[in-house]
């Protein structure tokens, strides 16, 4: 079969979650292989092969649990739903927290992790990446009315501010890219930044622009985003090294693409019928 030249990147104008590094400088984005052009019928039989897969419950609109409800939803469950479907695999989703969840891969205590994971060179030195299901877009999220800067290089310039990131992830590297480490306030989850700054004790959150817009949903009389683009990085699933899913996912996630599945996908959670917001759901208390 002949390679595919079109590059596998699903939102074109919908940005969505940077996640995680952990190097001392901003990590650079790995070109990842294209799968091959997937024919009728062409995709392997997993039989029923059981998929540990981590995923977090607290990363709008990837895996979440709306208030009142038990069960989780988002992209990454309807991808990996659909992808086992076309496999004859069985999904089976471990609630885990972000931070460790690169490194538990690595290590094999999970087949698959599954959280807007970045691609980058330094963690495919330590995991396998899936083709890239989405584009990722770094900005700062403000409190409305923020007159003190309007940009990243005039938060730089301001020693008196500081910004709020989530810990372990590319946003807190590209923060400590762009100021003293001492600057930074690190949060467990992305949300919790969020709310920080609200309540005013930090100045600013670096976070993707798509879950920038999510939390505004019904906050939009506290909170903008304002800038330009500060990093831009493709998302993907990963894998310990030398996993043989890569590949039979990698197959599956192409003919989604090809016949225009991650397109629904991507309209129904990052599309103007989204309505589901930070405020709406739940956040797990991790063992």
């Amino acid at each position: 079969m002949k390679k595919k030249t079109v590059l596998f990147v699903l939102l074109i104008a919908v940005l969505a979650l940077a996640a995680c590094g952990t190097a001392d400088t901003p990590a650079e984005p790995v070109e990842v292989e294209e799968a091959d052009v997937v024919e009728e019928g062409a995709l392997p039989d997993l039989e029923g092969r059981e998929i540990r897969i981590a995923i977090e419950n607290a990363y709008l609109p990837f895996s979440y649990i709306e208030i009142g409800t038990t069960e989780p939803v988002g992209l990454d469950y309807d991808i990996w739903n659909e992808v086992c479907v076309r496999l004859n695999c069985t999904p089976v989703y471990v609630e885990t927290a972000w931070e460790g969840m690169i490194q538990a891969v690595a290590d094999g205590q999970f087949d698959v992790g599954a959280d807007g994971i970045s691609i980058t060179e330094d963690r495919a030195e330590i995991v396998d990446f899936s083709l890239p299901i989405i584009s990722v877009e770094q900005r700062l999220l403000v409190r409305l009315g923020e007159d003190r800067f309007t940009s990243m290089d005039e938060f730089v310039a301001n020693e008196d501010l500081v910004i709020g990131a989530q810990t372990g992830t590319s946003n807190y590297i590209t923060a400590v890219a762009f100021v003293p480490e001492e600057r930074v306030m690190a949060f467990e989850q992305w949300a919790f930044a969020v709310q920080a700054l609200v309540a005013g004790d930090v100045d600013a959150v670096l976070g993707d622009e798509t879950a920038g817009q999510g939390y505004m949903g019904q906050n939009a009389d506290e909170v903008e985003l304002i800038g330009d683009v500060l990093e831009s990085q493709g998302i993907g699933y990963i894998y310990p090294l030398g996993s043989d899913l890569v590949e039979p996912v990698n197959l599956a996630l192409q003919a989604m693409f090809e016949d225009g599945t991650l397109e629904t996908l991507s309209q129904t959670y990052f599309g103007p019928d989204f309505d589901v917001t930070w405020d709406d759901i739940v956040f797990p208390e991790y063992e």
